[in-house]
């Protein structure tokens, strides 16, 4: 039997703070509760305790893995090993050369080419990725911001070509650039230029698209940039309230667009501050789509989230302890009532997921969902001491960084001034000083700690993908019309200096096979790229 690490704890320590470091009592009575508690009944204003008023009574989350790798064929291949055995949504990953609006055989995508995504370079890529696989019959996610409406583009036309009908198309696209600003830096232009993008796919979704997401307002990579809980749901939802306002001040009816507004939280380990900070995240958002933008559709003011386990909390060392926090991280996000679910793989702090772990990450949903008997219980913790509690706390606690938000400008101006970045940053470093000093315990790392290795397959990428792919592009190149994509390029170029609605451009530019690189790079010509003011 392996012996802890000598100073490993052995028993608890008392719990005076959250992961996150809000401090906490150890005992909680009714004394602790706010004035107002969550009274009402689910599927009411202000949504507290879930926006259905039968929780999954009606309808189970969407189980959503997150998935791609390698060529478009290989991650078609997964996707419908995905669906087989009993996936309920596809959720597109997308490599570094792709996300920074880069082809395959750009200089800067050597070394990087499907290595943590799909490579996608053009609408053929585009084709193969879900060949065999009916738009009109699935839900898709597709993570990808900077280049957001270029591949909504291109998935709209495949659903074309397929027959398949725009208005019968669900699903999200993230699109969320402020939060590429703020943590995962995978921006390309500047924040106004970008912000009428998603604001064009507002307008055109609303239209054409209506059961389409154009935005999932994203906290996780906030979250895993180092923010805390609470400040992952300020944040988030105060990036929500700028791209309302964004909206509105492009022509936009709230109520035309606010319902299709999604939301993406982390679910991490502390596993009642995340259950607290998810309903707090509901009511805060129904106050603000009432009170300040006067929304009058109910569905405008319903939060709708998608979660993910925590892949910052997981660990290279002793990888099967990572089945252990994904699932106790995925109860916490079905206790509070997402819409949809992914569950991170085992060996994700060592590689993409194998088909193996890829498999467990599914099952650990759908052991919750068919074993454990939490589905048949709405908000169960609701009326807890400490979870009112610290719901109300949260609430408040986001409610003061939106103020400090507004006083500068909104986020935009937020994020120009350095604020949020400042924040995170501050936040990680604390947390990590507290692991280096033994104050916090990450079991396996500075707790517990087996020096003896347990081998585990991993998911090696060579560079045959990017082999595969430059191949691709260069046979694209010399059989499409190349006259017709210098037009495309050239009206992407002149559209981007006016004010209308670039979707209908950069659906022709997509149908002339343009390719990623070359719109991006066309807008580029107009809006420049953004390089970020250091933070001090």
């Amino acid at each position: 039997m392996t012996k802890p690490t000598a100073g490993a704890p052995t028993k608890p320590a008392p719990r005076y703070t959250t992961v996150s470091g809000r401090p906490v009592n150890a005992l909680y009575t009714a004394g602790d509760l706010p004035t107002t508690v969550s009274a009402e009944p689910p599927g009411t204003f202000p949504y507290t305790r879930g926006i259905h008023a039968s929780g999954y009574g009606g309808k189970l989350w969407t189980m959503r893995q997150f998935s791609g790798f390698g060529t478009p064929a290989e991650t078609n291949q997964r996707y419908k090993e995905l669906l087989a055995a009993g996936g309920t949504g596809l959720s597109v990953a997308f490599d570094l050369p792709t996300l920074m609006g880069r082809d395959p055989d750009h200089a800067l995508s050597l070394g990087e080419v499907g290595k943590c995504g799909v490579s996608v370079a053009s609408l053929a890529d585009m084709e193969r990725l879900f060949e065999g696989i009916r738009l009109d019959e699935v839900t898709t996610s597709m993570t990808i911001n900077s280049p957001a409406a270029i591949i909504l583009a291109m998935y709209l036309v495949v659903a074309e070509r397929q027959g398949a009908a725009w208005a019968t198309l669900a699903g999200t696209l993230q699109n969320d650039i402020l939060k590429e600003y703020i943590a995962q830096k995978e921006y390309i232009y500047p924040p106004r230029p970008s912000m009428r993008l998603v604001t064009d796919t507002f307008g055109f979704c609303a239209r054409e698209v209506p059961r389409w997401n154009p935005i999932s307002v994203s906290g996780y990579h906030i979250r895993e940039a180092g923010a805390t809980a609470l400040q992952e749901l300020a944040f988030t939802l105060r990036d929500g309230i700028e791209y309302v306002q964004y909206g509105i001040d492009a022509g936009l009816e709230v109520d035309s667009f606010a319902p299709r507004i999604s939301f993406f939280f982390n679910a991490h380990n502390d596993f009642f501050e995340e259950i607290a900070k998810y309903r707090a995240a509901r009511a805060l958002w129904a106050t603000v789509m009432r009170d300040r933008f006067g929304a009058k559709d109910d569905r405008s003011l319903k939060l709708r989230f998608h979660a993910q386990t925590a892949g910052v909390s997981l660990t290279a060392q002793q990888p099967y302890n990572n089945v252990t926090r994904t699932a106790i991280q995925a109860l916490a996000a079905v206790l509070g009532g997402a819409n949809s679910l992914h569950t991170n793989s085992l060996d994700e702090a060592l590689s993409l997921p194998t088909r193996k772990a890829a498999l467990l990450a599914l099952r650990t949903q759908h052991v919750l969902a068919a074993e454990s008997g939490v589905t048949g219980y709405v908000d169960p913790l609701g009326g807890s001491y400490f979870v009112e509690r610290l719901t109300r706390d949260m609430e408040s606690g986001a409610q003061a960084y939106f103020e400090r938000i507004d006083e500068k400008g909104g986020m935009v101006a937020a994020i120009e001034e350095g604020f949020p970045q400042r924040e995170i940053a501050e936040s990680a470093y604390r947390f990590h000083r507290e692991v280096e000093a033994g104050e916090r315990t990450v079991v396996g790392v500075n707790g517990f700690v087996d020096e003896s290795r347990t081998g585990i397959e991993t998911l090696y990428m060579g560079e045959g993908t990017a082999d595969a792919q430059c191949a691709a592009l260069a046979h694209l190149r010399q059989t499409r019309d190349g006259a017709a994509v210098d037009q495309a390029l050239d009206r992407l170029r002149e559209a981007a200096l006016g004010a209308d609605n670039l979707m209908p451009i950069l659906l022709d530019a997509v149908r002339a096979y343009s390719t990623v690189g070359e719109m991006c790079d066309a807008l580029r010509d107009v809006w420049g790229e953004y390089e970020e003011a250091a933070v001090v």
